[in-house]
């Protein structure tokens, strides 16, 4: 797809949740990177279930020890990380067909708690950007 985007990374009020291909999520987390944003990528390839989800966030985001694995404690998580040290945010996850495909109500669920999160840091003043990378088929009945 390699996508042309137009966001300034800067600028909390671009911030949203996008859904690219794994194509681009690199140029994406380059230029993210170049205006601050903390950069964490999560990949849910071979998705089995929320453990393997939590795992995976728990290792991105640098989740604290006492990280209570369930969407309330993720929710909570997400609308602070003061640990990360960064003016903004940008969560890059690759391969979110698994999760989607197979898993649509955690898919639903975590796309939920990144809504609420996203509205937080807006609300705030900090960019927050979460992009899904989906399979190029993904995009075709959109762009007729």
């Amino acid at each position: 797809m390699n996508a042309q985007f137009d966001l300034d990374f800067g600028d909390a009020t671009h911030g949203g949740i996008f859904f690219v291909t794994s194509d681009d999520l690199e140029p994406l987390a380059e230029a993210a990177g170049m205006n601050g944003l903390s950069v964490c990528r999560i990949n849910l390839a071979d998705y089995a279930d929320r453990d393997t989800l939590f795992d995976r966030l728990t290792q991105a985001l640098r989740l604290p020890a006492d990280f209570g694995r369930n969407w309330d404690a993720l929710a909570d998580s997400v609308r602070d990380l003061s640990w990360l040290k960064a003016p903004g945010y940008i969560l890059l996850f690759d391969h979110a067909e698994g999760m989607r495909d197979a898993h649509e109500e955690d898919f639903d669920t975590l796309l939920d708690v990144l809504e609420e999160a996203v509205d937080y840091w807006q609300d705030a003043g900090s960019p927050f950007f979460v992009f899904f990378a989906l399979p190029e088929s993904a995009f075709d009945d959109v762009e007729d």
